[in-house]
């Protein structure tokens, strides 16, 4: 695959099998693997790894320093897995030395125009983050997640494995796996049934999740009571251990469910 002339290419990046368009810069530091696109007028600077197949397209910054006052110039880095598309506008920046240096991107994901991941973020594999999503420095998004456009995630906060956050959302706590959150501040809706039925649960574990979930957030018992229970009387279903495990784990604490509690279908 080609290299533009017109492309900057520095001496210190190692390139394998790629497309370079015309006016891209790829800085030093920066590994492309096989397959990698990067389209005209991106910008790749390092420490950055980008893996197998990833399409980077015009415009997209990827790698830059974050934007935290704590940062001094500190060496920190960028790793971006196999398969990824990250579209027009789109910025992925590197970690902070306090947040542990590194901001992940797992493999497969849609990055759509405009969408920013801050620094020392971490996320998961198959997720969609719609046009202008922001996720905030050291926000966790979990495997097969979804980002509605115009969605916003708060430092440290959480969203969990299949987890659906609507347009427009702005979640400042943590979003369990599989429920669906929406509004500002964000709320639970219910359990992501269209999500579960893509990602091929069967009716049976979809309904056993939402009778979970109505108890977990429409019962009078405390959330993390509650999920103390339910994950030792139901330890052999991996999901419902998930779940709990998750609320138990919050240490910014958990999105609330609306009064409705009703399922998104």
């Amino acid at each position: 695959m080609p290299i533009h002339p017109t492309a900057i290419v520095d001496a210190k990046a190692t390139l394998g099998d790629v497309e370079v368009g015309p006016y891209a810069i790829i800085g030093p530091d920066v590994e492309l693997a096989d397959g990698v696109v990067v389209h005209a007028h991106a910008v790749v600077t390092g420490p950055t790894r980008v893996g197998p197949g990833t399409k980077i397209f015009s415009f997209a910054c990827v790698g830059g320093d974050p934007q935290d006052l704590k940062y001094k110039g500190e060496r920190t880095s960028l790793e971006i897995g196999a398969r990824n598309t990250i579209r027009e506008y789109v910025t992925l920046n590197r970690g902070t030395a306090q947040g542990g240096g590194v901001t992940r991107v797992g493999d497969d994901n849609l990055f759509m125009a405009q969408v920013h991941v801050a620094h020392d973020a971490q996320v998961g594999s198959k997720c969609v983050f719609a046009n202008s999503a922001a996720i905030a420095g050291h926000v966790v998004v979990q495997d097969n997640s979804v980002l509605g456009g115009l969605s916003g995630v708060h430092q440290h906060a959480r969203v969990g494995r299949l987890a659906m956050i609507g347009a427009g959302t702005m979640a400042s706590l943590d979003i369990p796996p599989f429920t669906i959150a929406q509004g500002d501040r964000a709320r639970l809706f219910g359990v992501n049934i269209i999500g579960l039925r893509r990602a091929g649960f069967d009716t049976a574990r979809i309904e056993l999740l939402r009778s979970v979930w109505r108890e977990l957030f429409g019962g009078s018992s405390p959330l993390r009571m509650s999920a103390e229970r339910f994950r030792e009387a139901y330890r052999d279903v991996p999901e419902v251990v998930e779940l709990a495990t998750f609320i138990l784990g919050s240490t910014r604490g958990v999105c609330r469910a609306t009064s409705a509690h009703e399922d998104a279908d």
